[in-house]
């Protein structure tokens, strides 16, 4: 064939079809809000009205928009682990953020949790944003402390033992030493009032953190913005999914939406809205306190702390690392045989007993296969209703709970689902894509925004009309 011939062929097929794929990925390369509202449940959207809800700007995401039925989340259905794959699009074991806090087995850590995004070990959505020169913002998503690709950044971070707490006035200073630019929050603070001292789970945390997204938004047009707002999880926890408590927080929060929406939009009309949630919520009336039987056992041996006298681990050679509706059990030497046997006994005998409400028990191998805790041993998964508690002493399992409802149960229950809605300039209309894979978000965000992300794997959602 000849020299003309091709010639013809690459003028009239080859190139044109090239410029309409750029000109697609040009058109898609759009600025980008990412909401998270944790602990949000899909049916609080899809199914408003049989919960009376009156969310009116989160239900128009299901008419203009695209949605999903419900997300599976990851292993374990918690939030720090949820809301990294929500940013890298991978599962626990890639990512590095295996639960909320860190695995202490001595108490040495002060309730520390996975707050520094220099644990993440791939790279996230602000990573490729930024490194595309896209301006990034966040506020109070986790794991971002020292997130460095962040250009205006409040972190969520707390110094107390609580997540909910915090009393130190000094806390402020630490949060404006954590933010970025450097003297930012406090500039911030001069328009808007004082930040919080650490993190306020209430709905005026969740104002305090509108009111400075907002001021970002106004000021510095991001190009991708995070936000993490979690009343809705504390009421949850508190009162139940469901209760008026926690409607009344949902509602409160869908007026928070539209001001954040209506603020990127007013940036640039081609912004694409996402709201998505960590993890989805059950009622919770037992508590099965695990580490008794362990201690019961002699593999862990308590003592008392010389300047509190609070009970302290003085040993241990295999303990669990709890996570709501479940708990990994790790080993102090992975390689001891004798020690592994005897706690697959230990859990055999527990889930024989219905009373003790274990749903599962995983071994290495299907902890791993489903992307999650790679140093655990076994993963005792708990039915719904049932939590992990972590008293040292007393009964077994408990009738009554602090908290009346929770997460972090296997990720293939379908209360344990979350929730995912996009809305904006060239998103379908009205589509419902069912149930869709966590890691399936972060691609699809990374594709709006004109970036890619070389370590998700997972295929993006079909969100175009």
């Amino acid at each position: 064939m000849s020299f003309r011939f091709f010639r013809r062929v690459f003028l009239c097929i080859v190139l044109p079809a090239v410029c309409a794929l750029c000109a697609a990925c040009s058109a898609w390369a759009a600025p980008v809000l990412m909401i998270s509202i944790d602990g949000l449940k899909p049916e609080y959207v899809t199914h408003a009205d049989e919960h009376g809800l009156k969310v009116p700007t989160l239900r128009r995401f299901l008419t203009e928009g695209t949605y999903a039925d419900g997300v599976q989340a990851v292993l374990p259905t918690v939030t720090y682990p949820d809301h990294t794959t929500l940013i890298t699009g991978v599962w626990p074991i890639r990512h590095g953020i295996l639960n909320n806090p860190l695995f202490d087995p001595e108490r040495k850590f002060s309730g520390a949790w996975y707050w520094y995004a220099s644990s993440i070990k791939v790279p996230t959505l602000w990573d490729a944003a930024h490194a595309a020169g896209i301006r990034t913002a966040s506020v109070s998503w986790p794991v971002s402390v020292n997130a460095t690709s962040v250009d205006w950044l409040i972190p969520e971070y707390w110094r107390s033992l609580s997540p909910a707490g915090g009393g130190n006035p000094q806390d402020r200073e630490l949060m404006a030493a954590i933010s970025r630019p450097d003297g930012a929050l406090a500039e911030m603070e001069k328009r808007l009032g004082p930040y919080m001292m650490g993190n306020e789970t209430t709905l005026e945390g969740d104002a305090t953190r509108t009111r400075f997204s907002l001021d970002i938004l106004r000021r510095e047009k991001p190009g991708f913005m995070t936000i993490h707002l979690s009343s809705l999880d504390e009421a949850e926890h508190l009162t139940g999914p469901f209760s008026e408590e926690s409607d009344k927080t949902l509602e409160a929060i869908d007026g928070m939406v539209k001001e954040l929406m209506d603020a990127a939009l007013g940036n640039d009309p081609q912004t694409r809205v996402v709201i998505v949630s960590d993890h989805g919520f059950v009622k919770v009336d037992h508590l099965f306190n695990l580490y008794i039987p362990f201690l019961q056992a002699g593999l862990i041996e308590t003592g008392k702390d010389a300047y509190s006298g609070a009970a302290t681990v003085t040993a241990w050679k295999a303990e669990p690392w709890p996570a709501s509706g479940l708990a990994a059990i790790v080993l102090h030497d992975p390689a001891d045989a004798k020690t592994k046997e005897q706690v697959r006994t230990l859990l055999d005998r527990l889930a024989a007993d219905p009373a003790n409400g274990i749903a599962r028990i995983l071994d290495a191998d299907e902890v791993k296969r489903d992307g999650g805790f790679p140093d655990a041993a076994f993963v005792l998964a708990m039915k719904p209703g049932y939590a992990i508690g972590t008293a040292l002493s007393g009964a077994l399992v408990t009738d009554h709970s602090p908290v009346k409802g929770t997460h972090g149960y296997l990720p293939s229950f379908p209360e344990m689902h979350s929730s995912f809605f996009m809305m904006g300039e060239g998103v379908a209309k009205g589509r419902d894509l069912g149930t869709i894979d966590m890691r399936q978000i972060a691609p699809t965000v990374a594709g709006v925004l004109g970036v890619s992300l070389t370590e998700a794997k997972q295929p993006a959602l079909r969100i175009m009309p």
